[in-house]
């Protein structure tokens, strides 16, 4: 893999948001909050009208969960704003998929910090979690990793870089580990 892969300038990243939006209670309100998501190109993954039921301002509450370009992202909240639709709750996660894997070898002697920043520069993939096991401190040591990513072929990317860099540094992949 090029050395340039790792610092390849960003790319628009792909978000996962979860939001509960609270709707008026007339008709058309659902269209008037899925059409800007719609038009900026979003893609629902789940939806939930309660219309039997109310929230403290007596709107009818709606959970949804939907993906869509981070660029994007402002101009759907200000379109449903425009819309006379409010966003009770938000919850954004750019990073959908995951995958878990152990590194052994002299991790921490050649330099662990490197090999996570390699991983979080690309901008669509970042380690999330890592715990180290360090027996004594000559031996080989041992990580669990967690590599979160935008998509299945970003995650397939992060990986490939991780397994690139440890044959750089005589590091032992195991993977998947599942968690």
């Amino acid at each position: 893999m090029s050395q340039d892969y790792y610092t390849k300038a960003p790319y628009y990243i792909t978000m996962q948001i979860a939001a509960t939006l609270e709707l008026p209670d007339k008709p058309g309100q659902l269209l008037a909050a899925l059409t800007p998501l719609s038009t900026l190109g979003g893609n629902i993954i789940s939806i939930v009208h309660h219309r039997d039921q109310r929230t403290s301002r007596g709107k009818i509450p709606v959970q949804i969960v939907f993906e869509i370009d981070e660029h994007n992202h402002r101009s759907l909240i200000d379109a449903l704003g425009k819309n006379g639709i409010d966003i009770a709750k938000i919850n954004e996660n750019p990073l959908i998929e995951r995958a878990s894997m152990i590194l052994i070898g002299h991790i921490l002697y050649t330099n662990i910090m490197d090999t996570i920043d390699h991983i979080d520069r690309t901008g669509f993939a970042e380690v999330t979690d890592i715990s180290i096991a360090m027996p004594e401190i000559e031996a080989e040591s041992s990580a669990h990793i967690i590599i979160e990513a935008t998509g299945k072929s970003e995650l397939a990317a992060a990986v490939d870089i991780l397994k690139d860099i440890a044959d750089q540094k005589d590091l032992l992949v195991i993977e998947p580990v599942r968690n």
